[in-house]
């Protein structure tokens, strides 16, 4: 991996990623929508907006990997997970296809299987259960990864990603803390890792109350140092003992789940 590429770069992943990926991967490429306001002499920027087929793909000329990050981050309305997220996402994946990428990295998220219950400890390939839009938005980026894998030849890794932090700041991130150094772990296999065809793991550190089997990101050689354990003592202590949402704290996509929700949730769970 010579030349990678970071969409999404002025996000809050994307801009402590900027920094740690730097060193791995000297001509690294950052994009995004809006210019980081931090944005360094030695960094080689490019503004793009992912729904701009074209530019996207002069993006992605010369380039050996990327780190798809870009797009809506959170819940929005449809046009705006459409226009981000899926059609962005088609627009990334195509360029670089045309441009003979080799490997990408795909952002997905936790909320591609937010309707799982907390209860039960799931694997990559479990069932999906999107818990917004913007969980369906993710699931569209694994099933395109998927498509480009086996169809083109790239090599994708999809990440679900949990809670990207330097610690979890409540006990439902003691179950889905990722420390920003693991990230780079998991990346760096998905961009280096001879014989990749399609993966998807999930962006978390080693922690003990976890809601997901990755057992498969260790047959690759993933060995995180974040540990979400020692904080939980601290963290259970400053939680909120009472206003929670029974559809949050039942489902592993917490808020997300609760968002909107309109459906009868005994009857739900009942059929769980």
């Amino acid at each position: 991996m010579k030349r990678v590429l970071i969409t999404g770069a002025a996000g809050e992943i994307g801009t402590r990623l900027r920094a740690l990926l730097k060193p791995v991967y000297p001509q690294l490429v950052i994009s995004d929508v809006r210019r980081p306001t931090d944005l360094r002499a030695n960094e080689t920027f490019a503004q793009v907006d992912l729904a701009d087929a074209p530019a996207v793909d002069e993006l992605c000329r010369g380039i050996d990997g990327i780190v798809h990050l870009g797009g809506k981050s959170i819940e929005g309305t449809w046009d705006e997970i459409l226009q981000s997220n899926i059609i962005g996402c088609y627009n990334l994946f195509e360029g670089a296809r045309k441009a003979g990428v080799k490997r990408i990295i795909f952002a997905s998220s936790n909320h591609s299987v937010g309707f799982h219950e907390r209860e039960s400890k799931i694997s990559g390939d479990v069932v999906p259960r999107p818990d917004s839009r913007y969980g369906v938005s993710k699931l569209f980026g694994e099933g395109l990864g998927s498509l480009y894998a086996y169809k083109h030849g790239i090599g994708v890794t999809s990440l679900r990603i949990g809670n990207f932090a330097d610690a979890p700041i409540d006990v439902r991130r003691l179950s889905i803390w990722l420390r920003p150094d693991d990230l780079v772990r998991l990346i760096r296999i998905g961009l280096e890792r001879p014989g990749i065809v399609y993966e998807v793991l999930y962006g978390i550190s080693d922690n003990d109350r976890a809601w997901f089997d990755n057992s498969r990101a260790v047959e690759l050689g993933y060995a995180p140092e974040g540990r979400s354990e020692p904080y939980a003592e601290a963290v259970i202590a400053a939680e909120p003992k009472e206003g929670k949402s029974p559809v949050a704290e039942h489902y592993q996509g917490g808020t997300f789940c609760a968002a909107e929700y309109s459906a009868d949730f005994d009857t739900i769970k009942k059929s769980h």
